[in-house]
């Protein structure tokens, strides 16, 4: 049996957004326990020419919803990308948790052969099936700024492991 499109990516944007609010939540910790600038954290970076922590979030959470929307076929919703805090960070990820669970399955009915045209970041677009925007797009750049925000925080001493960037399933 095949899964469906909607069962192969909201209940995992769910899950790994709550695992996401689940690292934050430790990092603005630490910086507390530890007297360090909350700044210091959300500046951080891996390396010079990566984004930091605040934009990794920030795009996360952009693809979950875009992904999404998409797939159901409903215009994605803008964010302004104005975050500066944990808080500011806490409050996108619930944004978007609610918008994503707003979505209904009916709606990912025709998703793995809707065809999705994206421009991302650049002016060629690019075509695909519901199926591969979702597989070969969508959730590698979703996994990849998730990855990268755990990792930029257990790089700065931030105690979090396998089980906190999971989260709950």
């Amino acid at each position: 049996m095949n899964p469906t499109i909607y069962s192969s990516s909201i209940p995992i944007f769910t899950q790994m957004l709550g695992g996401l609010q689940q690292v934050l939540s430790k990092a603005e910790a630490h910086a507390a326990d530890k007297k360090i600038d909350p700044n210091a954290l959300l500046q951080a970076r891996l390396y010079p020419d990566m984004f930091p922590l605040l934009r990794q979030v920030q795009v996360a959470t952009d693809f979950a919803k875009s992904v999404a929307a998409r797939l159901a076929g409903v215009e994605v919703p803008k964010l302004a990308d104005d975050e500066q805090t944990f808080a500011d960070l806490q409050a996108r990820i619930s944004t978007v948790l609610n918008f994503i669970a707003g979505l209904d399955t009916a709606q990912f009915e025709s998703a793995a052969t809707r065809e999705i045209v994206s421009q991302a970041g650049t002016p060629k677009e690019k075509r695909f099936t519901g199926n591969s925007y979702l597989l070969n797009y969508g959730l590698p750049h979703f996994f990849f700024h998730t990855t990268t925000a755990y990792a930029i925080l257990r790089h700065n001493g931030v105690e979090v492991g396998k089980k906190d960037y999971v989260g709950t399933y």
